[in-house]
């Protein structure tokens, strides 16, 4: 069997304090914060209480988790607006070297997996820039069929209109 079709050994975990110095990391990332709307060089101290609040103070309606790969946290994932068994899925791999290799899409499944088994979430929407062809085509990969366009963002400093999706666990096949 050729690389291209081994699984990828990614897991989702809980996200912790010590992995500060990592997300701090990822906010330095040019690459990165361009394709996340985050802030570039951002304060250490903002990230700190931002970090500091996803994992100690998240809402009910909120789940995230820590993408690992290798023994190294490179992302997270997460679930939002969590009602009615739906929920909005986010995910954000922070070590940009290791885009285009489907770690976002096997992250995505087992945040599914989880929503399903754990929170019993059957209908799951997501969203993602026109210009974010990587993003959208993981959505199409994972079952997620688009449902409308409205909003913009700005993705790699180019403003572009925002597409929704949507995957129904009860439609589609199991995960």
């Amino acid at each position: 069997m050729d690389s291209r079709h081994l699984p990828i050994a990614v897991q989702i975990r809980d996200i912790h304090m010590s992995d500060y110095e990592t997300v701090l990391a990822w906010s330095r990332d040019e690459r990165f914060c361009s394709s996340n709307d985050w802030e570039h060089n951002r304060d250490e101290d903002e990230i700190y209480r931002w970090w500091s609040a996803c994992v100690y103070q998240s809402p009910n309606d909120f789940v995230r988790k820590g993408i690992e790969y290798r023994h190294e946290l490179i992302g997270y994932v997460d679930l939002a607006f969590i009602k009615d068994q739906t929920a909005e899925l986010g995910i954000a791999i922070g070590a940009s070297h290791y885009w285009g290799r489907g770690i976002g899409s096997a992250a995505s499944q087992q945040m599914m997996e989880y929503g399903t088994i754990e929170l019993g979430i059957h209908r799951y929407y997501a969203e993602t820039n026109e210009h974010n062809v990587s993003s959208r085509k993981m959505l199409e990969k994972l079952g997620y069929q688009e449902t409308g366009k409205a909003g913009q963002e700005e993705y790699r400093g180019i403003q572009g209109q925002l597409i929704q999706y949507e995957y129904n666990r009860i439609m589609n096949e199991p995960l």
